[in-house]
């Protein structure tokens, strides 16, 4: 009985408890001396003394943990150097939750958590305060997080969903569409588009592809039967989709062409991508043709750019535009024009 209490009670798990010490309580700005750590691990239920630790740390070494030494005065501190996740990382990890408009502030807190747990309980302070300076306007379904998961299912065995689909009303409750009717899909793909999901689906009924934010679905269960819409995803382009949609609206996908001047292009290759064509016009302007699904945050965004860009063809989208122009001039008048 002496010797078992000689040893520690948890003396079986020492190792394990020295890399949730070095994990929690070591970076290299701080670090533990050999007394520390051995004060520590009888914290943990377990006995251990300089000799043995020494063969301890060697062990570990050898598994991957980078334990360092350094001399200090005359005591010598030890600490974890390299991790699996770097604080920089970390700290981009930490944004990207943070910043998801399609994670609610509940579940980004769980992950960031989590996220804090790959660091020194001193980083992970740093990780905490940066959360507290941000403040994002985040989703209200809390089953996002889970119906990802599903989806993801569903693609991998190849299969249809099910779900029904809401949108929010002016009272701020769940409006379902279709009349709260069931929708069934055959999922392909999900993408990440201005800080929300969508997923990218086959409709059976209308033989297109639609797409759906999934923080506006619920009730999702994998159905048992086949997928659908392979030959429409053949040469799908989850990059190319996308920039073809604005705000992720829907609309006729059309080859329009632009016309801009020369210091215009900067925010084309933003938008469309360094492969689009540039044909000089002159010396001062250029045209370019890009296919986009013409909306009206289509329409909008053109209009947001100024005078020095336009749309030159099809004559249909530039009718589009001579009316959506039409239509905010007579719902904004001016003075002048109310006066008469």
């Amino acid at each position: 009985m002496a010797g078992k209490e000689r040893r520690g009670y948890n003396q079986k798990l020492k190792m394990l408890y020295l890399v949730k010490i070095f994990s929690e309580e070591t970076d290299d700005a701080h670090g533990l001396t050999m007394q520390e750590i051995i004060e520590k691990l009888s914290l943990y239920g377990v006995n251990a003394d300089r000799k043995t630790l020494y063969l301890d740390f060697d062990e570990l070494k050898n598994f991957g943990l980078d334990i360092i030494s350094e001399q200090a005065g005359r005591r010598c501190i030890y600490h974890l150097g390299s991790r699996d996740f770097e604080l920089p990382e970390l700290k981009l990890l930490v944004d990207s939750v943070q910043s998801a408009k399609f994670i609610t502030d509940k579940k980004s807190n769980e992950l960031i958590r989590k996220i804090e747990s790959l660091a020194s309980r001193y980083e992970a302070k740093k990780l905490h305060r940066q959360v507290i300076i941000s403040g994002r306007v985040k989703t209200m379904n809390e089953s996002i997080y889970y119906n990802v998961d599903k989806i993801h299912d569903a693609i991998n065995a190849g299969c249809q969903i099910r779900f029904k689909y809401f949108r929010w009303n002016v009272e701020k409750k769940m409006e379902m569409r279709r009349d709260g009717a069931w929708y069934q899909i055959s999922p392909w793909a999900l993408m990440w588009d201005d800080e929300y999901y969508y997923l990218v689906a086959y409709d059976a009924g209308e033989n297109m592809i639609k797409h759906y934010r999934v923080d506006k679905m619920i009730k999702i269960s994998v159905v048992d039967e086949k997928r659908e819409g392979q030959e429409f995803f053949k040469k799908f382009s989850t990059p190319k989709y996308s920039k073809s949609l604005f705000g992720m609206n829907s609309g006729e996908e059309v080859n329009v062409t632009l016309e801009a001047e020369n210091h215009m292009v900067g925010i084309l290759i933003d938008r469309f991508g360094k492969d689009i064509f540039i044909m000089p016009v002159d010396d001062s302007r250029f045209r370019t043709s890009v296919n986009v699904a013409v909306s009206p945050p289509f329409l909008g965004w053109i209009m947001s750019l100024g005078s020095d860009i336009r749309i030159v063809s099809p004559q249909s989208v530039v009718d589009m535009m001579a009316k959506e122009a039409q239509r905010l001039a007579a719902q904004y008048p001016t003075d002048d024009a109310a006066a008469d």
